[in-house]
């Protein structure tokens, strides 16, 4: 940590070659790995894998300097394997790396000695996972696409214009200016282009820049694959006039928005827009913003750019033959690594829906180790043409669940095998629903009875205290629970029946039960198990409807405007509410709570204000501002604020749950999460807190402990 401001974000350390002969052979595996990296994508090493290697290269030439190959990647530009015969007008260059805060702080320290000063400003970027292009423009008409080869010439892949979203084959005025970006594969892109790949017989791509790289060099293909450009850059061309020709003295941040403005794609509409900063101290929590957005982009970025933002700072810093002095890229921790497929585990979960789990041979992603990934379902081990025995791209970014990306299929040796689906439930040995894509056992919920059941009864949803998987056996075995309602028609006299059951803890488990009988809705709505759905979102769909009935007789549309709900997962959760629907008869019959506290029902269809407002009260309405209120309008204590919570909780927050805080914090009006960011309102820091703590200090959001945090919410404490 620097100034404790910025976690060290660093990769693993650089491959340690022993002598000359193990230097000429990570020489000769560098050189092959770049030039089928920049020439298809197809290299066979991930990214993280090749810094270490070159990272070891150029320890081994510093200290052997009489001994440097000539194939050496070091000092060369990025791509100097591949080929091209169109010259650049100025030098493609690359950048060079830096791999934790104290190396970005001696990196930015030695521009300033460079320049004689400090740097004005400072420009801070996501370095974007694609391929670095020319975009030529003539009179605003896109006249040539060349890639980066070697830095001096690249490749003519002018054949690709009229393809790529954000590149304009026309400006919105007749500039003559060259634009240099990245094409990349959102993933969005990379999914619809195996789709198409693999329907057409082909091998789907690895990983998205593998897929952007191949394509954007394919000629005539029987299908149209997407990619998309951002640009970092520009620069005049010679006649270029007075609209450009003074591109080279502005700012970059100027640069970019007039490359903006004239219809070319940028990042700045994106949530990792570029920013300028002052001091090293606002480029670190610029860094720290970027990264902390990683996991949720559309799109993959490996680094941050890091540049000095005016002209003069970039001219008196100088360019080297390899990289400027004036920029760096800080390379944050790989989120994909290659690994191979072990094989495949079909577990069963609660509502029946047979899951496939990739087993992978150990490999350390995101400073965590992963030997399982998900694979969603057997049609998307199909589209994916995986085998066991495959090397696979696995990809994980901060508390993502890992999953395979595609097979990397030009490392295939022959030996491969299919992988084999289940004929039967894997739990129970029923037959196996397969008329969707996430295969279900017939018996549904029944398949696994049990599970189902303590899911319910668990802490967060019902809290049935004294319930657990063996008393749920034992009362599934006597035939007592055929669902979890069942619990709530449970007789003492049943009870005493069973063995080890005594009058106690009979007793016991019955008050227990009737005290789960005054749940709110959130929770009981979270018992049902509803697939897509879980606590959070079971809390925001039962403070939306704030009644049972209302959610039960809710469509898709109306579904929809719960926050998080899009079309898919409203018509999934509309379907299996029709399949549950027995089972809530029951709980009502029963007499469990079906009403969520302190929320307020939405509008009937054409009702006015008073009416909306009128029907169950004031407590708990939403502002038309979006913020929550209380009864009589009262603002809520954490009205609009977005809370994170962390640590050990003390004093009279000590025995919530993570789950009940969420609750709580949601109550008192505010939006519970499990991360910081540059949006968090909040941090309720407890005992022995991680990393969220040096985070938000870093972004300069406030820190409450547990007691002060108390006393803000203490009307909403039960």
């Amino acid at each position: 940590m620097v100034g404790g401001r910025m976690m060290a974000m660093t990769t693993n350390s650089a491959v340690v070659l022993a002598d000359a002969s193990s230097y000429a052979a990570a020489v000769e595996e560098a050189t092959q790995a770049a030039a089928a990296y920049y020439a298809t994508g197809e290299s066979a090493l991930d990214d993280d894998a090749y810094d270490r290697l070159a990272r070891g290269i150029a320890a081994y030439e510093e200290l052997h300097p009489r001994e440097v190959l000539a194939a050496s990647p070091t000092g060369k530009v990025a791509g100097g394997t591949a080929t091209g015969d169109v010259p650049h007008t100025v030098p493609m260059l690359s950048l060079d790396n830096v791999f934790s805060a104290e190396q970005f702080v001696a990196w930015a320290a030695s521009v300033e000695r460079r320049i004689g000063r400090p740097v004005a400003a400072w420009s801070v970027e996501p370095k974007l996972d694609g391929l670095a292009v020319a975009a030529r423009y003539e009179e605003g008409r896109l006249d040539r696409l060349i890639t980066r080869g070697d830095g001096t010439a690249g490749e003519d892949v002018s054949h690709a214009i009229g393809t790529v979203l954000g590149l304009p084959e026309r400006l919105d005025a007749p500039a003559t200016l060259e634009v240099r970006g990245e094409i990349l594969m959102t993933d969005e892109q990379f999914e619809a282009a195996n789709a198409a790949r693999t329907a057409h017989g082909a091998a789907p791509f690895a990983n998205p820049r593998n897929g952007a790289a191949g394509t954007l060099r394919a000629k005539d293909r029987p299908y149209r694959v997407g990619m998309t450009f951002f640009a970092y850059g520009a620069l005049a061309l010679p006649g270029s006039g007075a609209l450009t020709d003074t591109l080279a003295g502005l700012p970059h941040s100027e640069v970019l928005r007039r490359v903006a403005e004239l219809g070319v794609h940028t990042a700045a509409d994106t949530a990792v827009a570029p920013r300028t900063a002052g001091t090293v101290e606002e480029v670190q929590t610029g860094v720290q913003d970027i990264a902390g957005r990683r996991a949720a982009l559309p799109f993959g970025i490996d680094g941050i750019v890091i540049k000095a933002d005016l002209a003069a700072d970039q001219r008196d810093a100088g360019t080297g033959t390899r990289a400027p002095r004036w920029a760096i890229a800080y390379k944050l921790p790989a989120v994909e690594k290659v690994t191979r497929l072990l094989g495949v585990e079909w577990n069963v979960g609660r509502t029946g829906i047979i899951a496939p789990r990739a087993v992978l041979e150990p490999v350390e992603i995101d400073g965590s180790t992963v030997g399982y990934a998900t694979l969603h379902n057997p049609a998307d081990i199909t589209r994916r043409d995986l085998r066991l025995g495959d090397q696979v791209t696995v990809y994980k970014a901060g508390d993502i669940i890992p999953r395979i990306e595609a097979p990397v299929a030009h490392l295939r040796t022959g030996e491969e095998k299919p992988i084999e689906f289940p004929q039967t439930c894997p739990q129970c040995g029923s037959e196996i629903d397969t008329g969707e894509q996430r295969w279900r056992c017939v018996r549904g919920r029944d398949c696994r009875l049990v599970a189902s059941v303590s899911y319910a009864a668990g802490r967060d949803q019902l809290d049935i205290e004294g319930l657990g998987a063996t008393r749920v056996v034992q009362l599934v075995d006597a035939g007592l629970v055929r669902d979890f309602a069942d619990l709530f028609t449970l007789e003492r006299e049943q009870l005493l029946g069973l063995e080890r059951m005594g009058e106690t803890s009979t007793d016991n488990l019955l008050a227990a039960i009737e005290t789960a009988r005054s749940r709110p809705l959130s929770r009981v709505f979270c018992a049902l198990g509803v697939r897509g759905t879980g606590r959070s979102m079971s809390r925001r769909i039962a403070r939306h409807f704030a009644t049972m009935d209302r959610i039960v007789a809710a469509d898709v549309e109306e579904l929809q405007r719960v926050d998080g709900i899009g079309k898919e997962k409203a018509a999934g959760v509309v379907t299996e509410l029709v399949e549950l629907a027995p089972l809530i008869a029951k709980l009502v019959a029963a007499g469990v709570t079906m009403t969520e506290p302190g929320a307020t029902p939405p509008p009937e269809p054409g009702a006015g204000e008073e009416t909306a407002g009128a029907e169950g009260g004031r407590e708990g309405a939403i502002r038309e501002d979006g913020g929550a209120s209380g009864a009589g309008g009262a603002v809520l204590p954490l009205d609009a604020m977005t809370v994170v919570v962390t640590g050990a909780m003390t004093g009279a927050l000590e025995k919530l749950s993570r789950n009940e805080m969420n609750e709580l914090i949601e109550r008192a009006g505010g939006k519970s999460s499990s991360s910081v960011s540059t949006r968090t309102s909040l941090l309720v820091a407890g005992e022995k807190v991680g990393s969220k703590r040096a985070k938000a200090e870093g972004l300069g959001v406030r820190i409450v402990t547990p007691d002060e945090f108390a006393e803000m919410i203490g009307s909403f404490l039960r």
